[in-house]
């Protein structure tokens, strides 16, 4: 009998719940395992809250969104400081792992789930990662699971502001999820159609945006659509020191970029802007068809890896094909949208601007 137990840290996305269904399906159908759930993420871990999980526990949840288990946030880089009661929290997730007779920790999350996952690998613990995010920012995997339900949420938003904005004849703000990459901005603004789409890998020009609506209005078009991902900033902005960038974001008097944007067109142009967030119905939700299948492969490769004792690993996926990569080689790096890649150059053919 093989003890093997679950994690879902950071934020929720809309296929944790298939890909666990996944690995334990594929598990059960395998071997003589026994599946226990960590609640709320590393918190459970570090805290000792565990539960035993039956078969019918996983029965239903292929397109139930969100985590069964729960989820929270504990930061990679306070992972090593202890707690307010002096807690050391890595000897404290090793004890219990010990405690609970443990074969391997399943660790579903985005980057700093998978630099702390990497981390309980170099401290001796067997450990199988799994690509969640709808940022789909995460080194080494072409896709990442809850990225394609957000983008068919985020695109929607937009198809939504089209029929508005063109009674109205406004200008509309989308901002999408995204603070450092912008995969989710970029993908949901070409299959909505906005006019101009601003992703932090490529600062933007306020003056070139102005430029790209005022010369729709000069062909007529009643209406634009900017998709703007919540980490877009300016080349002024990113020609800042950070610290000096950090303090800026602190004082600064709108409440996200997308406001700062809207209030210099309205003063460029004279246009009546309309600023629409849909927030955290990007990750809400049940799972899009994509996503289910996808999580389900992903889910059966890493009880793959479980059933052959090849531990370290993420689940990934390249070229369509499921893999694993080594833990050490994802923690820490971002995949980022090139500023050169074909899909870029694609949509500026098409006259969509970038700001730039």
């Amino acid at each position: 009998m093989k003890k093997v137990a679950f994690l879902t840290s950071g934020g929720d996305c809309q296929a944790l719940n298939a890909t666990m269904r996944g690995v334990a399906k594929t598990l059960y159908a395998n071997g003589d395992y026994e599946i226990y759930g960590i609640l709320d993420g590393y918190k459970g871990l570090i805290y000792g809250n565990i539960r035993k999980m039956e078969s019918s526990d996983f029965a239903g949840i292929l397109t139930t969104g969100g985590t069964i288990l729960g989820s929270s946030r504990q930061p990679f880089k306070h992972m090593r400081k202890p707690d307010e009661n002096g807690l050391d929290k890595v000897e404290a997730m090793k004890k219990n792992y010990k405690d609970w007779g443990l074969d391997c920790l399943v660790i579903l999350g985005g980057n700093g789930t998978q630099k702390t996952a990497n981390l309980l690998r170099e401290e001796g613990l067997n450990v199988v990662g799994l690509p969640k995010t709808i940022d789909n920012d995460i080194w080494g995997t072409d896709m990442t699971f809850g990225f394609q339900s957000a983008v068919d949420i985020a695109t929607d938003c937009i198809d939504k502001i089209h029929t508005t904005a063109y009674s109205h004849g406004r200008v509309f703000i989308v901002e999408v999820m995204g603070h450092k990459v912008g995969w989710l901005t970029l993908h949901a603004g070409i299959a909505g159609g906005a006019d101009v789409i601003l992703i932090p890998e490529i600062p933007y020009e306020i003056d070139r945006v102005v430029d790209a609506v005022q010369q729709r209005e000069k062909k007529g078009k009643r209406f634009s659509i900017l998709a703007v991902a919540e980490g877009a900033i300016s080349k002024d902005d990113a020609a800042l020191p950070k610290k000096e960038y950090k303090r800026k974001l602190k004082n600064n008097p709108y409440p996200s970029v997308s406001y700062e944007i809207g209030a210099q067109i309205a003063e460029r142009t004279g246009q009546e802007i309309r600023i629409t967030v849909p927030g955290h119905a990007q990750r809400g939700g049940s799972p899009c068809p994509y996503d289910r299948v996808l999580s389900t492969r992903l889910g059966a490769a890493a009880a793959g890896l479980i059933i052959q004792e090849d531990y370290g690993k993420m689940v990934a996926v390249q070229n369509n094909d499921i893999t694993s990569v080594p833990l050490q080689e994802v923690a820490g790096q971002l995949k980022m949208v090139d500023p050169e890649s074909s899909i870029v150059r694609e949509i500026r053919a098409m006259g969509i601007s970038f700001g730039d």
